[in-house]
């Protein structure tokens, strides 16, 4: 466990990270731990990544940004790369492994935390509201550029945490109607937040992204 510095830079609110190896059933899962300074009792996050094998990984824009909305509310985040990216044991598994990678990084911030939320982007998404439905260990799920029309996400009409989305108005890629379709059947609690003018990848947005991950947050877990 190495604690990360950049001399010379200053950020807000102080933090430090943490790099660390989780361990996983692929072998181990190379994962970065944002810590508060000084540390608060306050929930933590686990945030997933876009598709590995589409460039994805715990460094893309989306998921840092989300890390340091989680950090403007004092809160640990905990980012890690999925099975097969970057130094992390094994190979893309199609989803399934993946859901697993993400019940270890889950079972890492359990150990440490008692309130958790787990939020993703596009695959991310999907994965980590999955598995995140599925433990109790959860209170809330943030699907970020969710891939509806790409993914079965029908667990979600059985799950009865904060289930909430944000999405681009212009993402090309997951067009936000399909989003809507989805969420219309949704049991509640939940809420879609629209980003006007973002892209799939937020490109330009990254502000609006953070506020309305802060804003989701506060409403549903903090408050």
């Amino acid at each position: 466990m190495n604690e990360i510095k950049k001399p010379g830079i200053k950020t807000e609110p102080s933090h430090k990270t943490l790099e660390l190896m989780l361990p996983s059933r692929a072998g181990e899962l190379e994962a970065l731990l944002t810590l508060p300074e000084p540390p608060e009792d306050t929930p933590a996050a686990v945030i997933c990544h876009p598709h590995p094998l589409y460039g994805g990984s715990m460094h893309t824009k989306v998921v840092v940004t989300a890390s340091h909305a989680f950090l403007d509310l004092g809160m640990p985040s905990l980012r890690f790369n999925f099975r097969g990216v970057g130094r992390s044991s094994g190979k893309y598994d199609e989803g399934r492994g993946e859901h697993d990678d993400v019940r270890a990084a889950i079972n890492y911030m359990a150990g440490k935390y008692k309130r958790l939320v787990v939020a993703g982007h596009s695959f991310g998404a999907w994965a980590g509201m999955k598995a995140g439905c599925e433990d109790e260990r959860v209170q809330m799920v943030i699907g970020i550029g969710t891939p509806v029309n790409f993914v079965d996400m029908d667990f979600l009409r059985d799950c009865p945490k904060p289930k909430v989305f944000i999405h681009g108005t212009l993402d090309t890629l997951i067009p936000v109607e399909k989003v809507e379709g989805l969420y219309s059947g949704l049991p509640g609690p939940k809420k879609l937040v629209k980003i006007e003018g973002a892209d799939h990848f937020f490109t330009g947005k990254l502000d609006e992204l953070a506020g309305a991950v802060r804003g989701l947050t506060e409403e549903y877990l903090i408050a």
